[in-house]
C-alpha cells in the first residue's frame, strides 16, 4: 500500500496500524499516489485541537477517517509525539474499518502491550469500571479484550509494587532446537545441523555470563527472576547445563531470586539426568510445550515427537521434583481444527499443570508455513479456538496474568498466559510490562535497560550461534553499559 504523509513523518506508527489491518500489504512511500491502493495521512494543528486525517483509496473507493486531541494536553515534546502517533493511528483505523466492514477485537490498538496502556488509563482513572469504559472508547476495543487487559494490568501493578530500585530479571538464550518448527521465525539452529557449535557456544556463554555478572554487581543490580529460553535450553547436555548454572551462581547473587524458569519446551529433549541438574540448581518452573496434542498437527509443524511423548516427559518432570509446569498451546496451527484444538485444551486441563500459555499463530516472514503455503484454519475458526481456551481455562480456575500481541497474528488476536492462583511468573510480567531492566546473555539476547522516567536502552547480542561465538569479545565489552543503565 502506498503511504503519503502530510506534516509529519511518523512512518512506524502508520505502518503498525496498516500491517495489523491489512496484513497482506507492504508499505511504500511515493511522493504522490500512483497505484490503486493508497492512503494519505496528515496532521494539522489549530488553536484548540491537534487533528489527524486519513483518506484511504482502495480500488476506486474512498474512505475518510479523523481523530483529534486537545492541544492543551500536549504539555511537552514526548507527550506530544505520543498523542500525535495515537491520533494518526486512530484516523487510519477509522477509515480502514469502513472498507473492511468489521471492527477487530483489539480495535485501533496495534502495539505489543495492551496491559501497559490499560495501566496508563488506570493511573488517570482509578475506578476500574470507568477505566474499562474509557479504554474501550479510546481504542475501540471489544469489551472482552478490555477486560483481559485489565486482568493483566492488575497483575502488573501487583508485581511492580513488589519491586525495588535495582531489581532486575536475567535471561539466558540458547539458540538450539531438535528440529525447526514450521511456524518458527526465531533464530534457532537445528541440533542435527549444528551439533558442532554447541560446545563452542557454551564456552562463549560462560564468558558472557561472567561479564554480565560483574557489570551487574558494579551497578548494584539484584536479580529477582532468572529465565532460560531459546530455542530449547534442554538441547544442552546435562554437563553443559551444569556448567551454565554453576557459572550463573558464581556470577550473580541469586539469593533474592524467587523463581528460575527453564524452557524445556521439546519433550524429546527432557531426560531424568537433565532434570536432576535443574533441581540441584533450584529451578522452580519448567515449560513442557506440546503446542498441540494432535499427532497429525505435530507432524505438519515438523515436530518429531508425539502427544504420548509429551505425557512421558511430564511424568519425568513430576517425578524429578516440585516444579511448577507451564504448557504452551498454539491456536491456528496447520491442519488443526476447532474440534482438534478443543481436544488439546481438554487433555492439558486434565494434566493439572500450573500455567497454560495460549498463543495465536503469528505468520512471520521466514517461517516454513509462509514459504510453503501450508493450509491454515480460517481466522474465524482461530478466533473460536482462542475463545474456547479462555472459557475453559477460566472455568477450571485459571486466570490471565500477562498478555502480548505480535505482528501478523491470525485475526489480530493475542497471546495470553494463564495461571492457577499464586503461580504467576514474574519474569513474564516484567518483560511484557517493562517493569524493570532485563539483563540478557546468550545468542540473540536483548538487554533492556530501563532508566529514570521509563527511558529504555537496548543492547543486542548477535542472533546466530556462529556470529555470537566469533563476536563474544564485543558482546562482553557491551555489557559494561549495564553499570550506567539499570534502575
Amino acid at each position: 500500500m502506498e503511504l503519503i504523509f502530510h506534516n509529519h513523518n511518523d512512518k512506524y506508527a502508520v505502518e503498525q496500524i496498516m500491517l495489523m489491518l491489512f496484513p497482506g500489504e507492504r508499505p511504500v512511500y511515493p511522493a504522490a499516489p500512483t497505484g490503486a491502493r493508497w492512503a494519505r495521512v496528515g496532521v494539522s494543528a489549530g488553536k484548540t485541537w491537534l487533528t489527524a486525517t486519513t483518506l484511504l483509496h482502495m480500488d476506486g473507493e474512498e474512505y475518510r477517517g479523523a481523530a483529534r486531541v486537545r492541544r492543551a494536553l500536549c504539555a511537552d515534546p514526548v507527550r506530544t509525539d505520543r498523542l500525535r502517533r495515537r491520533i494518526l493511528k486512530q484516523s487510519f483505523y477509522r477509515a480502514a474499518i469502513q472498507h473492511l466492514g468489521h471492527r477487530p477485537p483489539w480495535g485501533a490498538l496495534s502495539g505489543v502491550r495492551p496491559a501497559k496502556l490499560m495501566r496508563a488509563v488506570l493511573a488517570e482513572e482509578p475506578d476500574e469500571r470507568a477505566a474499562l469504559r474509557r479504554f474501550s472508547r479510546l481504542y475501540d476495543v471489544a469489551p472482552d479484550r478490555a477486560a483481559l487487559a485489565l486482568d493483566a494490568a492488575r497483575c502488573a501493578r501487583r508485581a511492580a509494587a513488589g519491586l525495588e530500585p535495582g531489581d532486575v530479571c536475567l535471561y539466558v538464550g540458547v539458540p538450539f532446537c531438535p528440529t525447526r518448527c514450521a511456524y518458527c521465525s526465531f533464530v534457532s539452529q537445528s541440533v542435527e545441523k549444528s551439533m558442532a557449535l554447541m560446545e563452542p557456544f557454551t564456552q562463549a556463554l560462560l564468558q558472557d555470563i561472567a561479564a554480565t555478572g560483574q557489570a551487574a554487581k558494579d551497578a548494584g543490580a539484584r536479580p529477582r527472576a532468572l529465565y532460560l529460553g531459546g530455542g530449547t535450553p534442554t538441547t544442552l547436555s546435562p554437563a553443559q547445563l551444569e556448567r551454565v548454572f554453576s557459572a550463573l551462581e558464581a556470577a550473580f547473587d541469586l539469593s533474592g531470586t524467587g523463581e528460575i524458569t527453564v524452557e524445556a519446551g521439546r519433550p524429546d529433549t527432557i531426560t531424568a539426568e537433565k532434570l536432576a541438574v535443574l533441581r540441584a540448581h533450584g529451578v522452580s518452573r519448567v515449560s513442557v510445550n506440546p503446542q498441540t496434542m494432535d499427532d497429525r498437527v505435530l507432524a505438519a509443524i515438523g515436530r518429531r515427537h508425539s502427544a504420548a511423548d509429551v505425557l512421558r516427559a511430564l511424568e519425568l518432570v513430576r517425578a524429578a521434583g516440585d516444579f511448577q509446569v507451564n504448557m504452551d498451546l498454539i491456536a491456528g496451527l496447520p491442519e488443526d481444527s476447532l474440534s482438534g484444538f478443543r481436544a488439546t485444551v481438554e487433555q492439558v486441563l486434565a494434566l493439572g499443570v500450573e500455567n497454560v500459555t495460549v498463543h495465536t499463530l503469528s505468520l512471520k516472514k521466514g517461517s516454513r508455513i509462509l514459504l510453503e503455503g501450508t493450509r491454515l484454519p480460517p481466522e474465524e475458526e482461530v478466533a473460536e479456538m482462542v475463545a474456547l481456551a479462555g472459557e475453559r481455562l477460566r472455568g477450571a480456575g485459571y486466570a490471565p496474568y500477562y498478555l502480548y500481541r505480535q505482528k501478523f497474528m491470525s485475526g489480530g488476536l493475542e497471546n495470553v498466559g494463564w495461571c492457577r492462583p499464586g503461580t504467576e511468573n514474574l519474569y513474564n510480567i516484567c518483560i511484557m510490562e517493562e517493569l524493570c531492566s532485563i539483563l540478557a546473555m546468550g545468542a540473540g539476547g536483548s538487554t533492556k535497560l530501563i532508566g529514570p522516567g521509563g527511558q529504555l536502552r537496548r543492547c543486542f547480542a548477535p542472533k546466530y550461534p556462529r556470529e555470537y561465538i566469533d563476536g563474544i569479545g564485543a558482546v562482553c565489552a557491551d555489557k559494561q553499559g549495564i553499570r550506567e543503565g539499570t534502575t
